[in-house]
């Protein structure tokens, strides 16, 4: 009993750790989105993105979830969701494209950074993960409109709505939802160590060696792409970079690996996080999965076929 309330403890606190970063980052952008609300402003906001999120059969407003995930990360975008989504009476099926969205194209200026320690080019990232984000929400779209998929109402899990409109009712319920996301971020702390002391981790790196075997990512990059995969861009991004200096991975492995991880990472947290919003696990899960296979297998063989001196001008620093 005693160990089992050590390990609670230290959950906790580094739950508490992991969200006081969390609500640095949050925090603005709540007040930003409500300020927009408040001045009419969101009005024009989603004037501006409609022609592009009609492509993914979302509200214009949408856009501003979309580049608060890019601008900041996932978290960031939540929380421009909650502000948003109550008002517009989104289907499950539209908070599953933009959910889909948000987790390919999220943190992009500090993830891009990190991509780019490794030798990646800002001018091949930064379009390539916007574009498939988009992508990505296009054929969400077009699939869930064929089938007449997942067209109910969306629900967030969490969401805390105000009684009234007054300031201090909407600072409660930002309180309350943060209090919720806190709870989310200790449970997700605790499956994944709960999922590493059962050897769930360990087996799902022997599934996955050869599914990025058949995309044509090397062996020599796999052990840390797995990694990348399950934990998180950051978490691999740094043995990569280490992997880079000493000559380890071949730079080509070296791209295709942070391009995979730039559209598909953090598979377990990020896809529970998204699911709270009330996304479907069949676009943020099992589609996103097949999207980033299909996309990193036709760019292994265009990037095979490219001259060296194209590769190394778009895609790679020497």
């Amino acid at each position: 009993m005693r160990r089992l309330l050590k390990f609670l403890v230290r959950q906790v606190k580094e739950a508490g750790k992991v969200c006081l970063m969390l609500f640095r980052v949050m925090t603005p952008v709540i007040i930003v989105v409500k300020i927009l609300q408040e001045t009419g402003i969101i009005r024009y906001v989603g004037i501006a993105f409609s022609p592009l999120m009609k492509l993914a059969g979302l509200p214009g407003e949408m856009g501003l979830v979309w580049a608060s995930a890019i601008v900041t990360n996932t978290y960031g975008g939540i929380a421009a969701f909650a502000a948003l989504a109550p008002e517009l009476n989104l289907t499950v099926a539209q908070t599953t494209v933009i959910a889909s969205m948000m987790l390919i194209s999220h943190n992009l200026i500090v993830e891009s950074v990190i991509t780019r320690k490794a030798g990646v080019r800002l001018r091949f990232m930064v379009p390539f993960r916007i574009t498939c984000g988009l992508l990505l929400g296009v054929i969400l779209n077009q699939i869930h409109n064929l089938g007449g998929f997942l067209q109910n109402e969306t629900r967030i899990l969490w969401e805390s709505s105000p009684s009234n409109s007054s300031l201090w009712s909407w600072v409660l319920s930002q309180l309350r939802n943060f209090g919720m996301i806190f709870l989310i971020v200790l449970g997700l702390i605790v499956l994944m160590q709960i999922l590493e002391r059962l050897g769930i981790t360990s087996l799902m790196n022997r599934l996955l060696k050869p599914v990025l075997s058949s995309m044509g990512i090397g062996p020599e990059a796999s052990t840390v792409t797995i990694l990348g995969i399950v934990l998180g861009l950051s978490y691999a991004g740094g043995l990569i970079i280490r992997d880079v200096e000493t000559g380890k991975m071949p730079v080509k492995d070296v791209l295709f690996s942070l391009s995979l991880l730039g559209i598909a990472h953090a598979l377990i947290e990020d896809t529970l996080l998204v699911m709270s919003l009330g996304a479907s696990i069949t676009g943020v899960l099992i589609a996103r999965v097949i999207f980033s296979w299909v996309v990193i297998a036709l760019l292994v063989l265009i990037v095979k076929r490219l001259p060296n001196r194209i590769f190394y001008r778009w895609m790679f620093r020497r």
